[in-house]
């Protein structure tokens, strides 16, 4: 079992910046890609970014160049710092971690940009 916790999320004004964290625990070994995904009021949940154990990262086209993954393997912790943030961004967001075929999602943390 793998558990995700994020932190990091609020109420930001339109181009401003945020960083979310999510600390993974438990059997965390043999994880092989980490990921944020973002579900807004009535959407579906989407990729906003991703990164693999080899460090290859890809991005929703809706984020690119605006939001930046990372990974700090000592602390077991994957980040997503935000930059430019526009109100179309106002989503939860959820980090989910991907080990032996099966995928586990942390609880979400809110990010609203308004202002």
């Amino acid at each position: 079992q793998v558990h995700l916790v994020e932190s990091g999320g609020g109420l930001v004004q339109p181009g401003g910046s945020l960083r979310l964290s999510c600390v993974a625990s438990g059997s965390i070994f043999g994880i092989y890609a980490m990921g944020w995904y973002r579900q807004a009021p009535g959407k579906q949940r989407e990729l906003v970014a991703s990164t693999t154990a080899g460090a290859s990262t890809n991005y929703a086209a809706s984020v690119k160049g605006r939001f930046t993954i990372s990974r700090d393997d000592a602390k077991n912790t994957v980040y997503l710092q935000m930059n430019s943030l526009k109100a179309e961004d106002t989503a939860v967001y959820y980090c989910n971690a991907q080990r032996s075929g099966q995928g586990y999602w942390g609880q979400g943390t809110q990010v609203t940009v308004s202002s």
